[in-house]
């Protein structure tokens, strides 16, 4: 039975390096220091995100569908994606998509107005 690759040591959390390559076909076996992809760093809920925002061509609007997410759970799983591949988002992005699920919780009355206010100050 194959596993899957993982990106991370369970016991320090430090990034695993790949020692050893095998083909199964003709036996030989290749031993050095092999780096994971970028791709390979990512949780599995982030790699099916990924294959949902690509089957929607890049549509948050068909992934908030497919997903039953809101617009700013997609953005904040964006974001986060970014960040695990190297491509940290502008603090101001962050800022935006806070504010704006504060905005949601409001409108859901999941907070009172004094409390999304006391939220939105401290942003």
């Amino acid at each position: 039975m194959r596993k899957e690759v993982i990106s991370k040591c369970p016991i320090c959390g430090d990034e695993l390096m790949i020692s050893k390559l095998h083909c199964e076909n003709c036996g030989i076996e290749i031993s050095g220091e092999f780096e994971l992809t970028k791709l390979a760093k990512l949780s599995k809920e982030q790699l099916t995100f990924i294959e949902i925002f690509l089957k929607n061509q890049g549509s948050i609007k068909s992934v908030e569908k497919d997903m039953n997410i809101s617009y700013p759970t997609v953005k904040k799983m964006l974001n986060e994606i970014l960040a695990v591949l190297g491509y940290d988002k502008l603090e101001e992005d962050k800022i935006s998509t806070q504010r704006q699920e504060i905005l949601d919780r409001l409108a859901s009355k999941e907070l009172s107005f004094e409390e999304a206010s006391a939220l939105l100050k401290k942003l």
